[in-house]
């Protein structure tokens, strides 16, 4: 392989071949799918700091979404003073425009070396063994739209692995509505906003962009579509744990907020309130 990725591919294709070969006693033909499984989610687990700082980054700007948007009214005809308003606000919460894309650039990289790798029929100087493995008697570097089939029964194998992607696409897609519905209503309820078409548009490709990934799976190799599978997965557990955290961390935010709301409406004193003047004695006010 002569292309950009050439080195790295051909590092990460020998490792892979190393791996296969340890598993090969113990699973024999299914070596080669046990070594794509175990060798993506090893490489998941290296970049998952990556992972959560783009998705604490983009978080943040949804957080701060509304505060911009008013920065945007107040300076409209300011674009300098927009820009410094900006920037010291992004200063003072710690994130920034790309503080959740950064991260996710740094990635494409490493993701673009494991599919290269699946895909490619020769590499390291000589045909990429990998594809010649089999999925249940499928060969790992054939195509569902060539070969055999498709009603075929190595179709009926692509259509399987296809399947299960799309389920896991689904669930990428409601996971990520999810982590972006305040996003969303705030949007949707601020006069100020591109248009009234625009939140249906964004909400149209929301539920939308998840599958490209299938339609990537039905033209790539075997091998590359069980990669698909196992990176996805991996993404849809990495975006529900990061949801469930920031689920707990509001409802404990708002109990102990809840907790001093209550307090001071009970006339009790809360952290260090200051006694009050007097006291209203008899619809009066009783000062000593």
């Amino acid at each position: 392989m002569t292309s950009l990725f050439g080195v790295p591919v051909d590092g990460a294709y020998h490792l892979f071949l190393g791996l296969t070969n340890a598993l090969t006693p113990v699973l024999g033909g299914l070596a080669a799918v046990a070594g794509i499984i175990a060798f993506t989610m090893a490489i998941r687990l290296l970049v998952m700091p990556l992972s959560f700082r783009a998705m604490r980054g983009q978080a943040a700007i949804a957080r701060l979404t509304p505060r911009i948007q008013q920065l945007r009214q107040r300076y409209a005809r300011q674009p300098e003073r927009l820009q410094r308003e900006l920037n010291a606000l992004y200063a003072r919460e710690g994130t920034g425009l790309l503080g959740g894309f950064v991260p996710l650039l740094a990635q494409w990289p490493v993701f673009s070396v494991l599919y290269l790798l699946f895909r490619s029929p020769s590499v390291a100087g000589g045909p990429n063994r990998l594809l010649s493995s089999h999925l249940f008697g499928v060969p790992l570097g054939d195509h569902w739209l060539s070969g055999s089939g498709v009603l075929s029964a190595q179709g009926a194998v692509f259509f399987g692995v296809l399947a299960v992607l799309a389920v896991v696409c689904w669930l990428s897609g409601r996971v990520a509505r999810r982590m972006t519905a305040a996003t969303a209503a705030t949007a949707a309820a601020d006069p100020a906003a591109a248009g009234a078409g625009s939140g249906k548009v964004a909400g149209l490709l929301g539920k939308v962009l998840p599958y490209l990934t299938v339609v990537i799976a039905v033209f790539a190799p075997l091998a590359a579509a069980v990669y698909l599978v196992v990176s996805t997965g991996w993404s849809v557990a990495e975006r529900w744990v990061f949801t469930r955290a920031r689920r707990r961390e509001a409802v404990e935010a708002g109990g102990q907020g809840g907790q001093v709301r209550q307090g001071r409406q009970g006339g009790g004193e809360i952290s260090g309130d200051p006694p009050r003047a007097g006291n209203k004695v008899g619809g009066r006010a009783h000062r000593p």
